[in-house]
């Protein structure tokens, strides 16, 4: 019986790649578990022998199913079935729901708060401070959005801080437009420069000595009702 493997497509569908480099090809009775249903794909791989099959594109791995037994997805997939019928499991759909948008409204008011922090404006500077926070943690925190507002590996203050640089990028610069070169360090480069420019602004906000809003892209942009934007903090 074949081992569990993670293996890749090859352009024959009932073919795949080893790690080692070996072309192996699926065994007869086996199907293809497209992915998409966590659940029933542990399942599947709990019932017995199966094959991985990821493919890397960039530097992302994305799975393309899981080859196994067709007796056993059949039969996985019809308890799963049975048990996701039941009033047990809705009530525990329901309950999950409601723990997920109360974590996700809590880290939304705690990641404003962090932005706040950051932002660090002078009283005079106070209202303003309070609607970027607002929009930045709008922008950067839903589950999906993929800014670095939804990371752990760093500290929110950090999460906070990066999250505004990006935001600044797109509302007060000229980033969405620019024509940059496809040369290696020539993105990273430009943003820098962009945030220095950027944390000046900041800065314009953390004195009380006043300039004229109508000259400031922060200010400015303040002001616009937040359109969509790019998610690539």
């Amino acid at each position: 019986m074949p081992d569990s493997l993670t293996v890749g497509p090859t352009a024959d569908p009932r073919r795949v790649k080893a790690q080692d480099g070996r072309l192996l090809t699926v065994p007869d009775g086996w199907a293809l578990l497209p992915p998409g249903d966590a659940g029933l794909t542990r399942r599947v791989k709990a019932a017995g022998p199966s094959w991985t099959v990821v493919e890397k594109v960039g530097r992302k791995l994305f799975s393309r199913g899981v080859w196994a037994p067709e007796a056993h997805i059949v039969h996985a997939r019809a308890a799963l079935d049975d048990e996701r019928a039941t009033p047990a499991y809705a009530k525990k759909l329901a309950q999950g729901r409601e723990r997920r948008a109360k974590e996700q409204a809590e880290y939304e008011v705690d990641f404003a708060n962090a932005v706040l922090r950051f932002l660090a404006f002078s009283p005079a500077w106070l209202p303003h401070a309070k609607r970027l926070a607002v929009m930045v943690a709008g922008h950067a925190t839903p589950v999906g959005s993929g800014t670095v507002a939804r990371t752990e590996r760093i500290p929110i203050e950090r999460r906070a801080e990066a999250a505004v640089i990006a935001w600044m990028r797109h509302q007060t610069t000229g980033y969405d437009d620019m024509r940059i070169q496809r040369v290696k360090g020539a993105r990273r480069e430009v943003r820098r420069e962009l945030a220095e420019v950027s944390r000046a602004i900041l800065d314009l906000h953390r004195r009380d000595a006043p300039h004229a809003p109508p000259a400031c892209p922060l200010c400015s942009a303040l002001l616009r009702p937040p359109p969509t934007r790019p998610s690539d903090s």
